[in-house]
């Protein structure tokens, strides 16, 4: 009998499901700071005015915006793998979170920002015991009253929607208020009681993705590369041409934390020289490097320090 003809199988090979990374970004106040603190760590994120769904050229990731006041509890729940919010959001919604790692950056600058107890200029209240009984409005409820409780003060604390700073005197005897500068505060003619709670961005993980390698390894890539773009952005780079025989007083009045790189040039007497340090000292710096015999200075931005 002839054989029988083969036959394809009728299973169909099923594509292998790739993972995904589920980051939430914060929308608000942080956003700009945080797309560009992702633009120099080499993430380049993109999102429409009225999109809550950014794109990044990285197809590992998906990427969502919400309030940073929230993100914490996302993140717990495992709705997001990682996320970046204010260690005092972390705290108000006890979130049990991993702090991956802490990124000293805000709204206007790399300063933390402070949480802080204020109240009209001319009130009584001259400390955090004179709030018994008092009136406190704040958007930090919870941690407001657990620090209260830590003192032995018992007030009536309640969440303010917004433009917290015109509520004293005739809404509320005093607020606990985000400020980085005071200077709202002043506009307002606040004054600070005492500073609560210091905060700074952190990037938190959830905890089973966390224990997942795959998730584990490409949230502790994007910490490291967000600290080095953070390390990079109070720091430049300075290249110049120094004649050996001013090398060593050359050498003599830069920063002592840094080693500078020496590299030969095809003139014997001559070398290039390339050093690191904080943009503050270059432009002391430089004239006196050129007083000393440097020359072809350039002054360069760095992107990322990865120590």
């Amino acid at each position: 009998m002839p054989a029988k003809p083969k036959t394809k199988s009728s299973k169909l090979s099923v594509p292998a499901v790739t993972p995904k990374l589920k980051l939430g970004l914060p929308k608000g106040s942080l956003q700009e700071s945080t797309f560009k603190l992702f633009g120099k760590a080499g993430f380049r994120v993109q999102v429409s005015s009225r999109s809550y769904y950014p794109t990044v050229d990285d197809p590992d990731i998906d990427c969502t915006l919400v309030r940073a006041q929230e993100m914490a509890r996302y993140v717990d729940s495992g709705i997001f793998d990682v996320g970046l919010t204010g260690k005092d959001w972390i705290l108000e919604q006890n979130a049990d979170v991993v702090e991956v790692a802490e990124l000293r950056y805000a709204k206007g600058g790399l300063n933390p920002v402070r949480w802080v107890v204020a109240v009209p200029e001319d009130s009584k209240i001259r400390s955090v015991k004179d709030l018994k009984g008092k009136r406190i409005a704040t958007e930090l409820v919870g941690y407001t009253r657990r620090y209260l409780k830590s003192k032995g003060v018992t007030a009536d604390i309640e969440f303010s929607w917004g433009a917290t700073e015109v509520k004293p005197p005739r809404l509320a005897d005093a607020i606990v208020e985000l400020t980085e500068t005071g200077s709202s505060l002043r506009a307002n003619k606040l004054r600070i009681v005492e500073v609560m709670l210091e905060s700074t961005t952190r990037l938190i993980a959830n905890k089973k993705a966390w224990n997942d390698p795959w998730k584990r390894k490409k949230i502790e890539n994007m910490a490291m590369l967000l600290q080095g773009a953070l390390a990079a952005e109070e720091k430049v780079g300075l290249k110049m041409n120094v004649p050996k025989k001013a090398l060593k007083e050359v050498c003599g009045i830069l920063p002592a934390m840094h080693s500078p790189t020496i590299s030969h040039q095809t003139d014997p007497a001559w070398v290039s020289l390339e050093v690191m340090l904080d943009e503050k000292q270059a432009r002391n710096l430089i004239p006196r490097l050129k007083r000393r015999g440097a020359s072809g200075i350039i002054e360069y931005p760095l992107n990322k320090v990865i120590p």
